[in-house]
């Protein structure tokens, strides 16, 4: 298989045309390996429009859907990053590529470990990856320049925008299946906060997620 030719149509075909067109994405995507990220098995589809099953229920993101993230999110050279979710560890990647540093928080013990190997085979170390449940946030290392949720929603907890310094930004995916929204969040000033729904996808739910109050007759 040619890797460079996938990685190029992957980019050309399915990523520009979802209006992904900030260069310094599209040059982080040439140069982060995603095929490296990718369970075995499943080394052929890294270029795929698809969801990639990682193990435990859990699967990588279309690479679309990633870019689009990174894109709206704008992650600066020395911003500080949060990631709920490990998982292959691409993200993880991309976003330290692009950042100052990254704190990336997993449930899954195997997926930081796994994660852990591929980012020290690759030199990248602007990474702190921790094993927790950030399904509430993870005020830790805050205040963020960037917050990224990898799992959906069906609500926003407060602690993610709180943990923001002013000019941060927070994506998550917030609804319950068919339809969610992927929602930008941006801190204004201390305290202060302005939301859009950027468009709408559809991702796993994120574990331990917070749940609305339904009523039940």
């Amino acid at each position: 298989m040619n890797y460079e030719q996938a990685r190029f149509n992957m980019i050309e075909q399915q990523i520009r045309p979802w209006e992904v067109l900030d260069q310094t994405i599209l040059d982080a995507l040439g140069v982060v390996r995603r095929e490296d990220y990718v369970p075995e098995r499943y080394r052929a589809l890294a270029f795929a429009d698809m969801e990639i099953p990682l193990g435990h229920g859990e699967a990588m993101m279309p690479p679309k859907l990633e870019a689009r993230i990174l894109q709206e999110v704008a992650i600066g050279k020395t911003d500080t990053v949060l990631e709920v979710g490990t998982g292959s560890g691409y993200l993880t990647a991309l976003a330290a590529h692009l950042g100052g540093h990254v704190y990336s928080v997993e449930l899954v013990q195997e997926f930081s470990m796994q994660a852990a190997d591929k980012l020290r085979a690759h030199g990248i170390t602007n990474v702190t990856l921790e094993i927790g449940d950030a399904a509430r946030g993870w005020s830790r290392h805050a205040p963020y320049d960037v917050v990224v949720v990898t799992g959906s929603m069906p609500v926003l907890p407060g602690g993610f925008a709180a943990s923001l310094k002013p000019g941060g930004r927070l994506l998550a995916i917030v609804g319950d299946a068919p339809v969610m929204s992927a929602r930008l969040v941006t801190c204004v000033s201390a305290g202060e906060y302005n939301a859009v729904d950027l468009f709408e996808t559809c991702v796993a739910p994120l574990r331990n997620a917070v749940q609305p109050e339904r009523f039940v007759f």
